[in-house]
């Protein structure tokens, strides 16, 4: 082996508050589309399962609503009611008994974006008047695009309600005994509309200036991060750039970020885009690293890079240049539920398995025949 083989810098162990990660690989965030009524079922327990015993030390479970109308799509997860609780709860308890990540949510709102069909019957908007649609709500009564419907502007009292729903959501989830929450402000959804001055034309507290744009979800996470126990991370996604002019940009992701980081705020997982369907994003490999770079250069706060991240070998160059602490991936899993096995073999790392698979974990990449020949 040569020297990054012996020690391979994305299967080192990471420290998150009280949490010990065995290495740099994290499971993002993965919208099935498949709950009922908020509840995670069978088709998660599958999904999920699979990939606690994927060898990445993180495994987030998918955005999560904590009201009804926060979700995506009908079809998305809540943490609204007892029964989604105890639906997450056995898909988790399933996930610890048998898997070795450890375990997070993100938990985010939809806002405009919300009352959507599931992408694969087409992802358009549906009326409000629908049976499997909503009135949506936002920072300003502004349309995501062309048929798309208006959502209604959040009042003051349903802002105040929104932050104790989160706070709410934040109880749900240690009695659920996850071990990280991660905040959804990216990707165009309720606290990224709040955020973007493409989206948010308020003329109060919450809108104008960059400040009273950062209002709510600065607010709820000093809020959630009060009653989250202190030895539990909580980290932040964020969408770094619109993408488009005159929209969120690098330069107020910062300001975000060091607001959030004097709030406690763990790490930043450093995306972009999402607030518009006009946007023209120049997608590559690891085409957001740069901007997880500089936020973690300017604040020397944990970061993670998420977009375009195949290669064992691409996230070993980015966690061992500094550029991220943390590599997220989503794709390449689905792609491949053992993607971490496989780059740890081809980076001579190590990588924990459950006991049913150890006499099918190669030690070597190729796989060696001889670890074929018993069975």
């Amino acid at each position: 082996m040569n020297a990054m083989e012996k020690h391979s810098a994305l299967f080192s162990p990471y420290r998150l508050r009280g949490l010990e990660l065995a290495n740099r690989v994290v499971v993002s965030p993965m919208c099935q589309y498949s709950a009922s009524d908020g509840c995670m079922n069978d088709w998660h327990m599958m999904h999920l399962g699979t990939l606690s015993g994927s060898g990445a030390g993180l495994l987030i479970f998918e955005a999560t609503s904590p009201t009804v109308e926060g979700r995506i799509t009908h079809g998305c997860s809540g943490l609204y009611s007892d029964n989604n609780e105890a639906a997450m709860r056995r898909v988790a308890d399933a996930c610890r008994r048998y898997g070795r990540a450890k375990l997070g949510v993100q938990l985010g709102h939809a806002g405009r974006k919300g009352s959507a069909q599931q992408p694969w019957v087409g992802g358009r908007s549906i009326a409000p008047t629908d049976p499997y649609g909503w009135q949506t709500r936002s920072a300003s009564a502004l349309a995501l695009g062309e048929g798309w419907h208006a959502p209604v502007p959040l009042t003051i009292a349903e802002i105040e309600q929104l932050k104790q729903d989160f706070v709410t959501a934040a109880h749900r989830a240690e009695r659920i005994g996850l071990d990280l929450i991660e905040l959804h402000f990216a990707h165009g959804y309720l606290f990224h509309q709040f955020l973007s001055p493409v989206s948010n034309q308020r003329d109060d507290q919450y809108g104008g200036s960059l400040q009273n744009r950062m209002r709510l979800p600065l607010e709820t996470f000093a809020e959630m991060r009060r009653v989250w126990p202190e030895h539990k991370p909580m980290g932040v996604r964020i969408s770094a750039t619109d993408w488009i002019a005159g929209g969120w940009d690098l330069e107020q992701s910062l300001v975000l970020c060091e607001a959030l980081q004097q709030l406690g705020c763990d790490y930043v997982d450093v995306s972009s885009g999402g607030i518009s369907l006009d946007a023209k994003i120049p997608v590559g490999p690891a085409y957001q690293t740069p901007f997880a770079a500089e936020i973690k250069r300017q604040l020397g706060i944990a970061v993670m890079s998420v977009g375009m991240i195949t290669e064992p070998e691409q996230a070993e160059a980015i966690v061992r240049e500094g550029k991220a602490d943390l590599i997220a991936l989503a794709r390449a899993f689905i792609d491949d539920p053992h993607w971490a096995w496989h780059a740890a073999y081809r980076l001579g790392g190590e990588v924990a398995t459950p006991d049913q698979y150890h006499r099918g974990v190669m030690k070597t990449w190729p796989p060696a025949k001889r670890h074929l020949a018993q069975v």
